[in-house]
């Protein structure tokens, strides 16, 4: 595994019907970890609030591999796949990975910042920027 990385723990509450992780629980696991990741690197939500801006997804897909269950050990990456030069749109790649070895489920997301006041996408904050250059990028990353 590479780029910034999250230990997960499935809750009861993350389990389906099929005792196998809901797959909206994917969803939440990615966001956590882009959080995570904002907040490790100085972009608080404080600071978001402060600036009136925020990232915001436009698409969001997940392709499933193997089932997760309850008392896997879950690990989430991520990575930036592509970004404009400003780092204002952005494409971020996560790998969920069961028991270290098995690569579980890919999420991809489109993102941006948006105006919070206009609610209109704008430019990154120099604080949100700078967090965003410091992720990893994919083999495959493009400028876009």
């Amino acid at each position: 595994m590479t780029g910034y990385q999250k230990n997960i723990d499935i809750r009861w509450s993350d389990i389906d019907a099929n005792l196998h992780l809901r797959h909206s629980a994917y969803y939440d696991f990615g966001a956590y970890c882009r959080m995570c990741f904002l907040v490790d690197h100085e972009a608080s939500m404080e600071k978001f609030t402060q600036y009136k801006v925020g990232p915001i997804l436009l698409r969001e897909e997940c392709v499933f591999k193997r089932e997760l269950h309850f008392g896997d050990v879950v690990q989430i990456n991520i990575m930036l796949k592509k970004a404009t030069n400003d780092l204002g749109r952005w494409t971020i790649v996560h790998e969920i990975w069961k028991n270290i070895e098995k690569l579980a489920a890919i999420i991809t997301v489109d993102g941006a910042w948006m105006d919070t006041e206009k609610r209109k996408i704008a430019s990154p904050p120099v604080f949100a920027a700078a967090a965003f250059n410091q992720l990893e990028k994919t083999t495959d990353f493009q400028w876009i």
